[in-house]
């Protein structure tokens, strides 16, 4: 058959065909074993046939290994597909492709040590390399996008901002080029990883997702509204399952945001609309299951409903093997036990498990110091102040060093209400009024209500009648926009949501096995940020009457901040460059 003329066509046709027929069974059911798709790597580098490599096997492997288009094992299924890849692009004069093999592979291990060498390595041979214009700005995308992920996967909001500059603007670059103005002698090298217009979403993706972690909420919203505008443009014309991929991603960052600007009910009804998106896609429920059951988790906890959220997150452990984002469920959780006041045993297991002083669990720079925000949180409430005031020094330590502004805002005012207990009025007011002033750059609701309350008392026992009667007036606004939500958004037929435990809809299921033991490397991490107070306190510490419902005349009750835990931020399977 190989004398036949022209064989070489047929086999690298069939290849492709063969990998295209693969992806459409996986779409349809994910669930099933995935089948060899070792289709062109088991036909290697054909010098007669060089544009296979870059044109069909490229794309193929990009979409549906990194995008998250094969089933939810296909983590450890890919790692030695890209060893082959690797091996195999050597024999080929495309140097780029083992390069960005190199770096996926190393990602997706989770070879943090290794990565940051090569990091820098890449970065200078990328930057160096004289060839097409066009290619070398897809790279630099490419390369900068696994860069800025790698920086939010560990937590490092500050450090990540010069390379997330140079990724705006080089996507700026691409985006102004055009393949008809610059045409290479080989049409293989015209080849981007993603569509040029899938880059920008993808720009504003991460966007999104730095915005949201170092606490500008209304920058996040912002790129959010820019990126589903485009969305909504592609899908008209490219039903790629990447683009509800970045839809959804997109979406369960902003439901975050809405729960710290006090927009529940908004944030309910895109919960919503995730579950809407996801039901139409079994490779979706697969990816998202546990993200659901945690963004219920969080928006549980702003409505007060604390069984409900203390069994969405018990679910959400069970559905994910993802590190970081089991960490960050055990941290909310923890923040549900100490609400609930009577769930000792249960408590101190968990933070043993999260303990920052010890053997923490992941290398998340702001999970670890949101652990020690919790630690604070349950000491203030023991009346261990001295201990309470360590864990929010450290707190604010590492929130600091990174621009974390929620969990600053959140650890200046618990500090406040410490001092205020104490009856240290000079050096409480030294923490409520910058808490103040963050709070309402963020805007953090919860936070500004908690801060308003404390500024009324203070003013109040200092003698300071119109500054007390300002602060009080703040606080009744905030109290007022709170509740109002909270009637809202409990009213709305999705509210119903949060007594779904194992839902029945397509392909929502998740692999199970012993609650709350993180395992295996599936990277699923979205970004989840924490969750809101929901039960009032005054700022002596003391219960008010009814609980569950938002503001009166006592501030909100301390919880872990949304928007500094997470690093994706862990990655994504969903996201090619986040594994």
């Amino acid at each position: 058959m190989e004398s036949i003329p022209q064989f070489e066509d047929v086999k690298f046709e069939a290849a492709s065909l063969l990998s295209e027929l693969y992806c459409q069974e996986v779409r349809e059911t994910p669930q099933n074993p995935p089948v060899p798709f070792e289709f062109g790597f088991g036909l290697g580098y054909s010098p007669e046939k060089p544009d296979f490599w870059d044109e069909r096997l490229f794309p193929f492997l990009f979409e549906e290994v990194f995008a998250g288009i094969a089933p939810r094992n296909s983590v450890d299924t890919a790692k030695p597909l890209l060893r082959k890849a690797i091996q195999i692009s050597q024999q080929t004069p495309y140097w780029h492709c083992r390069l960005l093999f190199q770096l996926a592979l190393l990602l997706m291990e989770r070879k943090l040590q290794e990565v940051h060498p090569l990091l820098t390595l890449c970065g200078q041979i990328v930057e160096n390399w004289q060839g097409n214009p066009i290619q070398k700005e897809s790279l630099r995308v490419f390369f900068l996008v696994l860069q800025v992920t790698h920086y939010l996967d560990a937590g490092q909001v500050k450090s990540v901002k010069p390379c997330l500059k140079q990724l705006q603007q080089c996507i700026q670059t691409i985006s102004t080029l055009h393949d008809d103005e610059i045409l290479p002698s080989n049409p293989a090298d015209l080849f981007h990883w993603l569509p040029k217009e899938h880059m920008c979403v993808l720009v504003y993706l991460v966007t999104v997702m730095h915005s949201m972690q170092a606490g500008y909420l209304e920058k996040a919203q912002k790129y959010t509204d820019k990126a589903l505008m485009q969305l909504e443009k592609l899908k008209m014309l490219d039903c790629s399952p990447i683009l509800s991929s970045f839809q959804v991603i997109l979406l369960e960052h902003i439901i975050m945001c809405r729960l710290v600007t006090g927009h529940k009910a908004t944030a309910l009804q895109e919960i919503s609309q995730v579950c809407q998106l996801c039901q139409q896609s079994p490779r979706l429920f697969s990816n998202h299951a546990a993200q659901l059951h945690t963004l219920l988790g969080l928006y549980c906890i702003s409505v007060n409903c604390m069984d409900n959220a203390e069994a969405q997150f018990t679910t959400a452990l069970r559905l994910t093997t993802h590190q970081e984002l089991w960490a960050f469920i055990v941290t909310n959780l923890a923040s549900v036990y100490i609400r609930e006041g009577n769930r000792h045993q249960e408590l101190y297991s968990l933070l043993e498990r999260i303990n920052p002083d010890h053997n923490f669990p992941v290398s998340s720079h702001c999970l670890r110091a949101a652990a020690f925000y919790i630690r604070g949180l349950f000491s203030f409430f023991q009346g261990r102040y001295n201990e309470a005031k360590r864990f929010l020094r450290e707190t604010l330590k590492m929130s600091n060093a990174e621009d974390l502004n929620r969990l600053t805002a959140c650890s200046l005012v618990l500090l406040g209400h410490i001092f205020y207990v104490l009856g240290n009025h000079r050096e409480s007011n030294n923490m409520v009024v910058p808490a103040m002033q963050l709070a309402s750059k963020i805007p953090d609701m919860s936070v500004q209500l908690w801060s308003s309350a404390l500024l009324r008392d203070l003013n109040k026992a200092c003698g300071n009648a119109m500054d007390a009667h300002e602060a009080a007036q703040m606080h009744q606004n905030f109290s007022q926009q709170l509740l109002q939500d909270h009637i809202e958004a409990c009213s709305l037929p999705e509210h119903n949501l949060i007594t779904v435990r194992e839902p029945g809809n397509r392909g929502f299921q998740g692999k199970t096995g012993k609650p709350g033991i993180p395992g295996g490397e599936t990277r699923e991490n979205l970004g989840f940020q924490g969750g809101k107070p929901g039960k009032t306190w005054d700022s002596r510490g003391k219960k008010p009457g009814k609980p569950g419902i938002p503001g009166g005349k006592n501030p909100g009750k301390p919880g872990i901040p949304e928007g500094e835990n997470r690093g994706f931020q862990g990655g994504n399977r969903e996201n090619p460059g986040k594994n």
